[in-house]
């Protein structure tokens, strides 16, 4: 990386720190800046006047930042982590497309499949037999089938569904409700691996050394949703989490199918839900080929 780069990178980190922003408003700040973020110059009375917007004077912190800044370029270099910005030729297409697209993504792995054709499969934690094997036989058949498996690595449906992809001799991503560097529930810690041994990449929007909170898996659910043509919910009673997903997934346009194997399971109440208001059955891969144009989708 350049000295340049390094600048720009180090100043982009600098912005994602800065407090009482939200992803839109620094994704503004970096346009209408072409890049060219200089700590140094960054004034609160600057960014108030771009952002439209009044910042807490007790929460403006610049050499806190900067420091941080500087502690994570380093961390993310020593690690081989990659930062994608909003404006990276490698930030995913789909997920750029969004209402509410991350200024940021901290990547682990192989970058270049977040370009690739994405299907999200989700569920409850705590799923039926029936639905982890649907999960990892429908995750299965979606790589051998060209797709990149898109799940969140939760204990449940995005276990066996990363499982499957793997097993499938394809690749999948896992988008974390935490710090790009902290695996959450720990036991997953071996899948994680697993992904990233078989060409696959873990990704997040937030930063290394931070822990999930209540708020940021709902958030995560946006970037499961954004990154794919489609979601797959295979079990989730009322009240899921992957119901979330499906709700982004719908205000984006994006197609919802539920498993129909599962959809009378004890633990589909919320699928059940899901097909009333017009989400789609699904028993195979092949019903998702023939509903998109495969020239357009696998190009």
């Amino acid at each position: 990386m350049s000295y340049m780069e390094q600048n720009k990178l180090l100043g982009r980190l600098y912005l994602n720190l800065i407090k009482g922003l939200n992803a839109l408003d620094r994704i503004c700040l970096d346009d209408i800046l072409n890049g060219e973020i200089l700590p140094s110059c960054f004034s609160r009375t600057l960014v108030e006047k771009f952002v439209q917007k009044k910042l807490e004077p007790a929460t403006w912190t610049p050499d806190v930042w900067l420091q941080m800044a500087q502690y994570q370029q380093t961390y993310y270099e020593k690690h081989g982590i990659q930062v994608l910005s909003f404006f990276d030729e490698s930030y995913p297409s789909l997920l750029r497309e969004t209402a509410r697209p991350p200024y940021i993504l901290f990547v682990r792995g192989n970058i270049s499949i977040l370009n690739t054709n994405c299907l999200t499969i989700v569920g409850t934690r705590y799923p039926t037999g029936l639905g982890l094997e649907t999960a990892q036989c429908i995750a299965k058949s979606a790589v051998q089938h060209g797709f990149t498996v898109v799940s969140g690595l939760a204990r449940g449906i995005d276990t066996a569904s990363h499982a499957g992809a793997v097993q499938g001799d394809g690749y999948t991503i896992a988008v974390l409700g935490s710090g790009i560097d902290y695996i959450y529930p720990a036991g997953n810690k071996g899948i994680a691996e697993k992904i990233l041994a078989t060409g696959g990449a873990i990704i997040s929007e937030y930063p290394c050394d931070m822990k999930p909170g209540k708020y940021t898996f709902p958030e995560r659910n946006r970037i499961l949703a954004g990154l794919s043509y489609a979601t797959v919910v295979i079990e989730a009673p009322l009240g899921s989490g992957a119901l979330i997903t499906a709700d982004y997934a719908i205000e984006e346009g994006r197609d919802v199918f539920v498993s129909a194997r599962c959809i009378n399971s004890i633990r589909s109440e919320g699928c059940r839900k899901l097909q009333e208001d017009g989400a789609s059955p699904l028993d195979s891969i092949e019903e998702i080929l023939k509903q998109y144009n495969e020239t357009t989708l696998f190009i």
